[in-house]
């Protein structure tokens, strides 16, 4: 039934297109232009540049974001995101200081467009209680409309939505304009080698609260993208998703991928060691795992997912952005306790899927990292000086950064407790949609929490004459691979290179640290940090294997502070002085800023308030960025991992 279901969604979309063409500017003919503008696109030798980006963006065509009050749609978005001046849902004028390289507009598939055309409908013609009291509720106040959102959420928690907004057949004949609608806008602004619009959506299932989210995004344009619709998730299950890729991909033949995103909402289930059925995982389901989702999102506004202090308690730096969203799920409706944990960060989801991988021979959490905003204001800014906050209730104020934000019917978070994060950066030939995509797909992307710093890691036998002079990196794509790639264990110890410089614009580093997680014979598995290169090393000796913290320059009161410490840059070669032959592992990269001021610092000087207790304490942070790992394996299982 869900294959069934999958290609059904495929193929409805065809009449909608093809409804299209008669009634708007042809956008077959826009399509052409875009691919010959495509195709004039010189390509590099290797990636020579960061590209960044945002893939989960939200618009007016979002349930819930227009039901919070936002009225911008994809064309502003796009706007904002190439680094024009836009002006914001409440008034403000928001512009980038530097513009983005890409952007995936990621609106809910489910309910796509609905709250507008509930809002919009006469009062006379809904017949549902629910959905006229949410109708009333949207016209009272903005107050009122995010209480009413509040409510669908949670109502979509608990499988109780209105039908209207649960039935397939329904929900895709609305969805038809709105999507052909955006994909013509997305062509409308791309300029191949320069700015590119993505197609993507928001797979939301969400069982009982607990966050399953998927972004899906396409490398296709319209000609493709036009032949399908975005699949509904509230009630589904991931097979289904993967059955829609699948019937995507052979009728069209195009390519499409999945993006996990906030795994640590998700109450242990993102990252399980069994099925969804409780079965235990097959070598088939992790292979296709592996296929579909390529990568995860590793930090954004609702908190970071890299790490745990209670997974990683001899980590000093595992703790970032967690306070709020330790205590449940998405939607609260279950609370969360430490069990549920190693199902839902990223570094443990490594190492398990080296554990799965020694009882099938496939890993199905061989992922790269990403960051992105999950902005529902239709401006994608994870600057913590520019931040817009989650939706137009927490737009710039004096009042969000200590006002309870708990989406009208929540308990427990507070405007401080929301993150400024975070972005994609990729490294790609080229800044198009193919190039795009497929360093994703071959995993050489990072995530940072915002700051645009440059990172650059290679794995390999043997980089010791690596002096970062002249073509460094052309050597080591020679001789090494990059991140998210994968080495064969030669029985030596593996070398790594590792490049970090400060976003031109940010903050100095810290440190450069290289996280490691192997599995020991006995199957079970372990993690160690290193720190690899830091800023004065020569008066920043180790005292008991740990490096001192880099020290504080944040004037609290001005919301300023110096560059005084650090280090503009860190390049090393290092070679795991653990090694041990025989053990499967993943290595990737954390890069540490100095410590610099938070939003709410911003905020409460721009606006003349005194923060809370709590958000004083957490109103200085160390911001960061995660590479994609790189994994030395066992010859037979590099082998099992290929699609």
């Amino acid at each position: 039934m869900k294959k069934i279901l999958g290609v059904l969604v495929v193929i409805a979309a065809v009449a909608g297109a093809v409804w299209y063409l008669f009634l708007r500017d042809d956008p077959v003919a826009a399509a052409q232009d875009v691919a010959e503008a495509e195709a004039a696109v010189t390509l590099s030798e290797y990636p020579e540049k960061v590209l960044w980006g945002d893939t989960h963006l939200h618009t007016d065509n979002s349930i819930d974001a227009f039901g919070f009050g936002t009225r911008l749609g994809p064309d502003a978005a796009l706007q904002f995101a190439r680094g024009d001046m836009v002006t914001s849902t409440t008034g403000i004028d928001a512009q980038l200081s530097r513009p983005l390289d890409f952007l995936v507009i990621a609106d809910h598939s489910d309910g796509l467009g609905s709250t507008r055309r509930l809002y919009d409908a006469p009062r006379a013609l809904i017949q549902d209680e629910t959905l006229l009291r949410w109708h009333d509720m949207m016209h009272e106040s903005p107050e009122q409309s995010q209480l009413a959102i509040a409510e669908l959420i949670t109502a979509a928690s608990n499988g109780t939505l209105p039908e209207a907004l649960r039935d397939p057949e329904t929900q895709a004949e609305a969805t038809k304009d709105i999507w052909t609608t955006h994909l013509a806008t997305l062509d409308k602004y791309y300029e191949p080698g320069k700015f590119t619009p993505i197609a993507g959506y928001e797979w939301t299932a969400m069982p009982g609260g607990n966050n399953l989210h998927r972004v899906v995004m396409y490398r296709d344009g319209f000609e493709r993208t036009s032949a399908t619709l975005p699949y509904p998730g509230i009630d589904g299950e991931i097979d289904g998703l993967f059955d829609y890729m699948d019937a995507y991909e052979a009728a069209t033949g195009g390519r499409v991928l999945a993006i996990p995103h906030n795994s640590n909402l998700s109450n242990g289930l993102m990252f399980e060691l069994t099925q969804a059925d409780g079965g235990p995982m097959t070598a088939e389901t992790s292979r296709r795992r592996a296929h579909r989702e390529p990568v995860v999102e590793a930090t954004q506004i609702k908190g970071d997912s890299e790490s745990h202090p209670f997974l990683s308690p001899n980590d000093e730096f595992a703790s970032f952005g967690d306070a709020g969203w330790e205590i449940g799920n998405l939607s609260l409706t279950a609370p969360k306790d430490n069990s549920m944990l190693a199902g839902e960060y990223l570094r443990e989801a490594l190492k398990r899927g080296l554990s799965i991988e020694q009882q099938t021979g496939v890993n199905p959490y061989k992922f790269g990292m990403i960051g992105s905003t999950d902005s529902h204001t239709t401006l994608a800014t994870a600057d913590e000086d520019n931040f817009f906050g989650k939706h137009t209730g927490t737009e710039p104020d004096a009042e969000r950064a200590n006002a309870p934000q708990n989406l009208g019917t929540r308990v427990g978070r507070f405007g401080w407790n929301y993150l400024a994060s975070g972005y994609a950066a990729v490294w790609a030939k080229a800044n198009t949609r193919a190039e795009i995509f497929d360093a994703m797909m071959r995993r050489e992307v990072y995530a940072t929490t915002g700051p645009r710093m440059t990172v650059r890691f290679f794995g390999g036998a043997d980089f010791s004459g690596t002096d970062f002079s002249g073509d460094w990196v052309a050597s080591a794509y020679a001789n090494g691979v990059p991140m998210g790639g994968e080495l064969e264990d030669t029985g030596s110890a593996p070398q790594f290179i590792v490049s970090a410089l400060k976003d031109p614009e940010g903050a100095h580093l810290d440190r450069v640290q290289i996280v490691k997680g192997w599995i020991n014979s006995d199957g079970t598995t372990s993690e160690k940090v290193f720190d690899v290169i830091w800023s004065d090393q020569d008066t920043r000796r180790t005292v008991g294997g740990k490096v001192p913290a880099v020290g504080d320059t944040v004037d609290r009161a001005k919301a300023t502070y110096t560059n005084d410490i650090g280090a503009a840059e860190l390049q090393t070669v290092w070679t795991d002085p653990e090694y041990r032959a025989g053990q499967n592992a993943f290595y990737y990269v954390r890069v540490l800023e100095i410590p610099t001021p938070r939003w709410v610092l911003f905020d409460a000087l721009r606006f003349g308030f005194e923060l809370s207790e709590e958000a004083k304490a957490n109103s200085v942070g160390q911001e960061r960025a995660y590479t994609s790992p790189i994994w030395v394996n066992q010859p037979a299982s590099g082998a099992a991992n290929a699609p």
